[in-house]
């Protein structure tokens, strides 16, 4: 899961799975997420997005000191130390698929996935919701 993918593979659109919890995810919450989606097959990459919680405050009266959130803290991911940036709240999960069945039988454990470790719901959508070639905007 945490492997780093190759950085071209034939510019083929491969399916993501997008999942949206219904609320902003603990940084217990994540670690339990990520680690469910770590025993699942044919999963390419995971991206996260969310709230962010930089390390030193950007503004405010406080601005320049270190953001002491208690959220903010390294998670163990698949036996590896994660600094967790983000109260997360979108996963959008790159598959490795060849054909239809691989691609269900992947959702269906990932959907698994979630309803066993985030309580309060998430959505769940099958897509391609990153670029996977380049366009006019990296050619500046």
């Amino acid at each position: 899961m945490l492997s780093e993918p190759a950085v071209d593979y034939a510019g083929i659109p491969l399916p993501e799975v997008e999942i949206f919890s219904r609320v902003l995810l603990s940084a217990d919450t994540t670690e339990k997420v990520l680690n469910a989606l770590d025993q699942v097959d044919h999963i390419r990459q995971i991206n996260m997005t969310g709230e962010s919680m930089p390390s030193t405050l950007n503004n405010g009266p406080a601005k320049g000191l270190p953001n002491n959130h208690s959220e903010r803290k390294v998670i163990k991911v698949g036996g590896r130390d994660v600094e967790l940036r983000y109260l997360v709240g979108a996963f959008y999960i790159e598959l490795d698929v060849e054909s239809e069945e691989m691609l269900d039988e992947a959702v269906d454990k990932i959907r698994s996935a979630c309803e066993a470790t985030m309580p309060r719901g998430f959505d769940l959508s099958v897509g391609r919701y990153s670029k996977y070639r380049k366009t006019l905007r990296d050619y500046k």
